[in-house]
């Protein structure tokens, strides 16, 4: 049997470190193809170093640029790579534009796609990543869910067939890095435990508008008044941020550049709350415990909003939901036991249909 998976964003690379795993110890031939659309370093080969994910075999080099062009360009040369493996499956994960194009390669060539990740729902309905997330789910063969509220999301689409709950690798990959964390950041900033804040940024709403920016930085200052702010910034963020001339509301933050996993998850595990409108680092700051203020309409990790263990924020109340008081109890096992990897494979040795 011969599995293709497509990665291209931190995100992906770290499911990939996952799954790739359980592949080994099953036997099954993996062919890894990475897409390029993230290349800085530090959001990209600091993983294959760090969490020893598989060496690509093929290295697309695809690069940043507008929507349209990078989709484009990734579905070109991943289906040279696709018409020259013939993989009896391909896994793409979570909802970027490697994602999408990934998906409608391998639904033309008639190859079944695997989404892991599937299922999640968001507002606006406009935005990138739903668009991408959406479409790959309508065309993918086995649908993959980190949640039951995922299962559902599908069900009220009509979609039933090939849909599984399975866990989220991202609470495997979690379980398994907890214990090599690295505080090395948390030690050089002589930070204190839970006396400071995560925050990250980098949504196209929230960063591409220069009045709405500056209006979430404002908010920022006036926490950074009162607790510590480390605000690990986004290139693109970074670009607006001087762009736009709003580098003033930042004098009291402690602004770094992206670092690695296990340093971020050294600096989340000892924190107070976490500011972020990442979909990883949403869920990443429930693994460890700590509540996130997300600055998003909407989210897909609705769960963690119902059961009131996360916020939604946006522009105008952040300082006021970093500091409204939250009795509530932490929910335990939302995203499965810490198994989704083995459950995946399970799934697809298990299915009559592909041809071994």
């Amino acid at each position: 049997m011969k599995v293709l998976s497509l990665v291209g964003a931190r995100p992906q690379f770290i499911k990939e470190a996952v799954i790739h795993k359980e592949f080994e110890r099953n036997g099954i031939k993996e062919i890894l193809v990475h897409s390029g659309q993230h290349y800085d370093k530090n959001m990209s080969g600091i993983f294959f170093e760090t969490l020893k994910i598989k060496v690509p075999d093929y290295y697309l080099n695809v690069g940043s640029g507008n929507h349209g062009e990078m989709t484009g360009k990734i579905m070109i040369e991943f289906e040279k790579v696709v018409i020259k493996e013939k993989p009896d499956v391909i896994l793409v994960y979570g909802d970027t534009n490697t994602t999408l194009a990934g998906a409608l390669v391998a639904s033309k060539l008639k190859i079944p796609v695997a989404h892991i990740e599937a299922g999640i729902r968001q507002e606006p309905k406009d935005m990138p990543e739903e668009i991408n997330r959406v479409l790959t789910d309508r065309i993918s063969k086995y649908l993959f869910c980190p949640s039951e509220l995922a299962v559902k999301n599908l069900k009220a689409e009509g979609i039933t067939k090939g849909v599984y709950f399975v866990g989220d690798v991202m609470y495997d990959l979690y379980k398994i890095m907890e214990p090599k964390f690295n505080y090395d950041v948390f030690n050089d900033l002589k930070l204190k435990e839970n006396e400071y804040i995560v925050m990250t940024l980098h949504r196209d709403f929230n960063v591409d508008n220069n009045e709405k920016l500056e209006k979430i930085l404002q908010q920022v200052e006036k926490i950074s008044k009162e607790t510590t702010i480390v605000f690990t910034v986004h290139p693109r963020t970074k670009k607006r941020i001087k762009e736009f001339n709003l580098e003033k509301y930042l004098e009291k933050v402690i602004v770094l550049e992206p670092i690695d996993y296990l340093n971020l998850m050294g600096l989340v595990k000892r924190c107070w709350k976490i500011i972020t409108d990442s979909g990883g680092l949403q869920k990443e700051a429930y693994f460890s415990k700590k509540q996130a203020i997300v600055i998003m309409p909407d989210t897909g990790w609705r769960e963690l909003i119902e059961l009131k263990w996360n916020k939604l924020a946006n522009e105008n109340n952040i300082y006021e939901k970093i500091f409204e008081d939250n009795n509530s109890d932490y929910p335990n096992n939302v995203y499965g036991n810490g198994e989704a990897n083995k459950k995946i494979i399970k799934i697809i040795l298990n299915n009559q249909e592909l041809k071994f």
